[in-house]
């Protein structure tokens, strides 16, 4: 694949969340809201709705654009929940968050279609689907029939067994391929706001994590906004030889990479300081 960087076609600068414009003229952040047991960083820290609210202020003070609101947890070896479980996580979340904070704009992270609808109901503005509709095929039409905008992510396999030995013949080129037939098949069924995620840690050796961080800048090709989740995932601490809740550091590192290959959402757990780093990349940009 060439050098896109003399033939990116100027990229989509905003998305409609039910009447509230978000603006990604500059890069923004999405905060991780786990309502689950066991995600790989944060799991059970945030069970109580008073936790959600106190960490859903800190972030929003933080600058966090995006709020995003997860029941099921995807890490690998992760079991899939059933959407009834998953309902009773997130929807008395979205409704506590909305109450204290109404203007904030909050994603449902969900593969499932039910769990989806029901959130949009309750309040949310976006779907985040981490299967971009493989797992329910339901999904791209209802994100359609809701005019709601909707990130699609690459995965491959499921969170079960995905880092059972992922092998590609090319890694940068199967997951834009992959998206970019994504996106095709979203735009056929009416959706105008879409976001692309190249799938950090989902299916991928730290080398294909770390290939697809530096050829970030082709997924501009497809003029969408790249959103990229990063936050203190393996890649960092196994290449470090430290763990999750010392991958702080390695996180900023790794986001100012991709900031400037072309990231316009960054979704972390620790707001403030991906916020530092925009502040810093948007001085070295303009400088």
């Amino acid at each position: 694949m060439e050098n896109p960087k003399k033939t990116v076609a100027k990229g989509k600068t905003s998305l409609n969340c039910g009447g509230k414009l978000l603006d990604l003229s500059k890069p923004l952040v999405m905060g991780i809201i786990n309502v689950t047991p066991d995600s790989f960083y944060d799991g059970g820290k945030t069970n109580a709705l008073k936790d959600v609210l106190i960490q859903a202020e800190k972030m929003l003070q933080d600058g966090a654009a995006i709020l995003d609101i997860g029941g099921q947890t995807s890490k690998p070896g992760a079991e899939i929940v059933t959407p009834q479980i998953e309902k009773t996580r997130v929807l008395p979340t979205i409704e506590a968050i909305l109450k204290r904070f109404p203007e904030t704009i909050l994603s449902i992270d969900t593969f499932h279609s039910s769990v989806a609808k029901e959130s949009i109901l309750a309040g949310a503005n976006i779907i985040n689907d981490i299967s971009a509709g493989e797992m329910d095929e339901r999904m791209i039409p209802l994100a359609a029939e809701l005019k709601v905008p909707y990130f699609i992510m690459h995965k491959k396999g499921l969170s079960k067994t995905m880092q059972d030995n992922p092998e590609y013949s090319n890694v940068v080129e199967e997951v834009f391929n992959y998206l970019l037939n994504k996106v095709e098949e979203c735009k056929s069924h009416g959706i105008t706001d879409l976001v692309i995620d190249p799938g950090f840690g989902f299916g991928k050796t730290i080398e294909h994590n770390f290939t697809l961080l530096k050829r970030l800048d082709l997924f501009n090709l497809m003029g969408l906004p790249i959103l990229v989740g990063l936050s203190r995932k393996s890649m960092i601490y196994n290449s470090l030889g430290s763990s999750a809740k010392e991958a702080l550091n390695g996180t900023t590192a790794l986001n100012m990479i991709a900031l400037n290959n072309g990231a316009k959402i960054l979704r972390v757990h620790d707001v403030k300081e991906a916020m530092e780093c925009i502040n810093l990349f948007n001085h070295y940009r303009n400088a």
